[in-house]
């Protein structure tokens, strides 16, 4: 058989010939596979590198004509019933579909929704998915190139050899799809893209996939089939309640690297598993309703710690498979405990394999620098005018919270999506179509997420990470708000630490810092966050911010945690805070455990448990926490003495009283109006020894006299130890 019988010396022919040996072929589709021509049912099938070439048809098995040394092959077809290839590759033999012999996959469902930005399912429908078509197991590839030539998919299955299969355009939608037959989960793949400069890109990893190899590797990978099955239903169905803002919610944030690394094997990481198994117990044992973790969406760069993330589908390979992931958030749920993560839509590296410059043009960024770069972290912004970004995030959150069970999801840099001068000088920014600083594609992203997140994942909740006075963070949007659920609360951070650093001496003349939280503690529902980010990069850790000896930092950070604990809003602290780790948080160490053989640090860590139990038991600390009813300052203009003392209430509980000294003096007789007649039981001495403390106190309970103060016909005089906080509930 010639060329010329199979009618490829054509024009046609020859140019689309050409074109595939070149690798610039931009409709495959329309050359490859089963053709009618004049001469009859032409097929035609690349495959460089081999040595020969049979069709399968039925009983019928015919050799196949490679065209000079091109890896074309061609022949003819009697009929258009389904054939085989059997491809010699040396002493290798091959049987396969013909991956285009296959029609479209995507459906105009799919690509419309897609094209909206309101394909909810894209993880499912885009990216690898090993399936079936016509009874012929393979996978199915998808992706998002609008401007470019030519797209193809490559691997260890084809020799990473771009021209061997190239895929299909869906021209309504920019997307590019092709179904691979005979190829199963656990390939390694990238995507090679031609520009539209007609320029080879670097191989680009798969924004949708949902496996990934472990960095510092950076391929894709076709994901198992799933069949975890989750044994979650009783927390799924009380989660709402448990995390509503009548809930006492105190979250744990965890870096899964470091918080305690494989014994012998200190630069290893515990996986998914060993988490599970050590973690969750530890978290439970201290009385925290959550933990928090840092993005565990894969990211190329360690020390970026997750906040610069490439896959927003895929959990990190460092930890193990998605399968191992899920196990773990359903071990935290039969254990009571909800799965927070951090999650980042704001920005992303600029890595080669990554999104940027994805199709050759500024495609998931802004291509304008003014817009589309992020000067402090040298990362670059998504375009959320472009409503397939903004559907590709929205699926990406959606997808942790609906597949993953996760139960909340803390927004990170909101502050820098909502203005678009964030960080730039005059002249450094664009300015929206009103000519105001307000970014609003993100605003509208924003309430859009927060809206589909409240109407599909009941019970679910969104935190954003915003440091600014931007109004109605936590509002609903149908009131102008911004929909998410909480808002960490980064004023009352920055205040109380700056407070707590200072010596003694000097706070007097700063005890607003510890009393202005309260002037817009309502106005949000606010959580408040001692994070990651408060321990490191010179800032020192907790324990290293406080004046003093060992003694005096111990004891400031027992009577700060009491104040926190007992302050409005839910509580948040980063992992190793708890045991007052002296040095600062590094990602390539662990948690300083050591610590705990003494006694001050162990009693430290032994407090927070002891405040994590009282917060949930008492409902007068928690129930009222976005409510002003729920707090009354009792005491709160004494500078001179640097004593803070106020009441929580809730509609049915019994009254909390709380008095704070903030210095290294102990006040004896100090009177403090109450608002009930009776005995006061002194719940939480931050001084008492089995703290680490000096155990001065009240000897457990204190009996009113009936001396008004502070606008009640009732006081107790009280004993406040140095540098701590008591807590007394009325017993009546």
């Amino acid at each position: 058989m010639t060329k010329q019988d199979i009618d490829i010396s054509n024009a046609q022919g020859t140019a689309g010939a050409a074109a595939l040996v070149a690798g610039r072929l931009s409709d495959p589709f329309g050359f490859l596979g089963p053709h009618q021509t004049a001469r009859g049912l032409v097929l035609r099938t690349f495959l460089p590198g081999a040595a020969r070439a049979e069709v399968i048809a039925g009983d019928l098995t015919s050799a196949l004509t490679q065209v000079g040394d091109t890896g074309l092959f061609i022949g003819q077809l009697k009929n258009s019933s389904p054939y085989v290839l059997r491809i010699h590759w040396g002493e290798v033999v091959q049987e396969t579909e013909d991956p285009y012999a296959f029609g479209p996959v995507l459906g105009d469902l799919d690509l419309h929704l897609f094209s909206e930005g309101a394909h909810w399912k894209l993880a499912e429908r885009m990216g690898a998915s090993v399936t079936e078509i016509g009874g012929v197991q393979g996978v199915h590839f998808a992706v998002w190139a609008p401007n470019a030539r030519r797209v193809s998919v490559v691997g260890d299955f084809n020799g990473w050899d771009g021209r061997r299969h190239p895929m299909r355009l869906r021209h309504s939608a920019g997307v590019w799809e092709i179904f691979l037959p005979r190829l199963g989960a656990g390939e390694r793949y990238k995507y090679e893209i031609v520009g539209p400069d007609g320029n080879v890109l670097p191989l680009k990893a798969d924004p949708l996939a949902r496996a990934t190899e472990r960095p510092p590797a950076n391929a894709s990978i076709v994901a198992q089939p799933w069949k975890f099955h989750w044994s979650d239903a009783d927390w799924m169905a009380r989660r709402a309640a448990a995390q509503a803002p009548t809930a006492p919610i105190a979250i744990y944030e965890v870096h899964a690297a470091s918080w305690l690394r494989p014994e012998g094997a200190p630069q290893d990481v515990l996986d998914w598993r060993g988490l599970a198994e050590r973690l969750i117990p530890y978290v439970g044992d201290l009385g925290f309703t959550h933990v928090e973790l840092l993005p565990i969406m894969e990211h190329p760069f360690g020390g970026s710690w997750g906040y610069q993330p490439l896959s927003q589908f895929a959990p990190s390979a460092r930890y193990g498979t998605p399968e191992e992931f899920a196990h773990f958030v359903d071990a935290c749920h039969r254990a009571g405990i909800g799965v927070i993560l951090d999650w980042v839509p704001a920005h992303f590296p600029s890595d080669a394999h990554g999104l940027a410059h994805f199709d050759g043009t500024a495609l998931y960024e802004h291509g304008d620098p003014r817009e589309g770069l992020h000067k402090d972290w040298n990362t670059l912004i998504y375009n959320m005018g472009r409503r397939e970004v903004q559907g590709f995030l929205i699926a990406s959150a959606l997808y942790w919270l609906e597949h993953f069970h996760v139960d909340g999801l803390r927004v990170d840099a909101v502050a820098s999506m909502l203005y678009r001068d964030y960080s730039r000088q005059p002249g450094e920014w664009i300015p929206n179509r009103y000519g105001g600083r307000e970014n609003l594609e993100s605003v509208d992203f924003l309430r859009r997420l927060n809206q589909l997140v409240a109407e599909r994942c009941p019970g679910a909740v969104t935190i954003a990470e915003e440091s600014t006075a931007w109004p109605g963070v936590s509002a609903p949007v149908a009131q102008g708000g911004l929909g998410f659920s909480y808002k960490w609360n980064m004023g009352w951070m920055h205040d109380t630490l700056s407070y707590i650093a200072r010596d003694p001496l000097y706070r007097a003349w700063h005890h607003s810092e510890l009393t202005f939280g309260l002037v817009y503690a309502f106005s949000e529902r606010f959580v408040l966050p001692l994070s990651h980010d408060e321990v490191v990069h010179g800032k020192a850790s907790l324990f290293g911010r406080v004046p003093g000896d060992d003694w005096r930092k111990l004891a400031t950070l027992r009577a700060y945690f009491a104040f926190m604990w007992t302050h409005p809003g839910k509580k948040l602290l980063f992992m190793g805070g708890e045991i007052g780790q002296k040095r600062e948080w590094s990602h390539d160490g662990e948690i300083e455990w050591d610590l705990l053989h003494d006694a001050g640090h162990a009693g430290l860590q032994r407090l927070v448990g002891d405040l994590n139990g009282l917060y949930a038991k008492e409902p007068a600390l928690h129930a009222s926490d976005t409510d002003p009813a729920g707090f009354r300052w009792l005491i709160g203009n004494d500078h001179a003495n640097s004593v803070f003392v106020y009441e929580r209430r809730s509609a049915g509980a019994r009254p909390i009283v709380v008095a704070v000294n903030m210095t290294p003096t102990p006040r004896s007789e100090y009177r403090v109006g109450v608002p009930r007649a009776g005995a006061w039981r002194e719940i939480v001495n931050t001084d008492a020894a089995a703290y680490g403390g000096g155990n001065l106190g009240n000897t457990g309970c204190v009996v009113t006299v009936p001396e008004p103060a502070h606008g009640y016909g009732q006081s107790l005089s009280l004993l406040l130890p140095p540098l701590a906080t008591l807590v007394l509930a009325f017993e009546g």
